[in-house]
């Protein structure tokens, strides 16, 4: 499981995440939801290893992911689409993260046809639309099979038809044991894929529940977003 106990971040004089808590379970669809600006990005990548915590801790299965063996078999990330090089074919940028991580080559084929990119496998990255880097990106993620996926805004770039896709695999993925924590701007979309719900707002969760919980005396999740961030439909997040 994911667990982040009483994480904060500063830097200078700015608190990006201050004293955030809160886990995402086996077999389970956990949301991570804000506007922007509100802490999503950096504690994710505190829970990845990029950025240090000024305070508090970050663990998958109980460990800091800088501590992990061979992280790509525990755990699965996508951040910022495929960050791939651009001269590189999606075949070869997938070969050479399988080669890092002791991954079989087999697996290629295999998460290439997850994610539907196979005739494109050979194809330069950078003439990849923003949906393909987007599936490149959770084909990476995928490599491993690991027992956990970390994913920030999977959706990103899809066609409708991509995006059921997407969230039809997430549910199959946790219905295995699997956790995913994943973070969208796509309020219907969200509630559709999750069974839990964290909201962040200016630094701090201001809710964490199940779907029901969040959203219980609201139409909907996007009404309960608005009403617990004090955002407004149409406003950046």
């Amino acid at each position: 499981m994911i667990e982040i106990i009483g994480v904060t971040k500063k830097y200078g004089r700015t608190t990006a995440v201050e004293n955030v808590s809160f886990t995402a379970k086996p077999g389970r669809v956990t949301g991570f939801l804000g506007p922007n600006g509100a802490g999503k990005s950096t504690t994710l990548r505190v829970l990845l290893g990029l950025d240090r915590p000024t305070a508090g801790h970050a663990l998958i299965n109980g460990k800091p992911y800088a501590t992990l063996s061979q992280p790509l078999r525990t755990v699965g990330a996508m951040i910022d689409g495929a960050s791939a090089v651009p001269e590189r074919r999606g075949i070869d940028h997938l070969r050479w993260i399988a080669q890092s991580n002791r991954i079989p080559p087999g697996r290629i084929g295999a998460v290439l046809e997850t994610v539907g990119l196979t005739d494109a496998a050979k194809t330069r990255v950078k003439k990849y639309s923003l949906g393909m880097k987007q599936r490149l990106g959770l084909a990476a993620a995928l490599l491993g099979e690991p027992g956990i996926l970390v994913l920030d805004e999977p959706v990103n770039g899809l066609d409708p038809e991509g995006i059921r896709t997407v969230r039809m695999f997430l549910r199959r993925y946790a219905d295995q044991g699997n956790a995913v924590l994943l973070s969208s701007h796509l309020m219907s979309e969200t509630a559709e894929t999750v069974d839990d719900i964290v909201i962040i707002n200016k630094a701090r969760i201001v809710a964490a529940g199940t779907l029901d919980e969040i959203t219980d005396g609201h139409a909907n999740l996007e009404e309960a977003f608005f009403a617990l961030t004090g955002t407004q439909s149409g406003q950046s997040w």
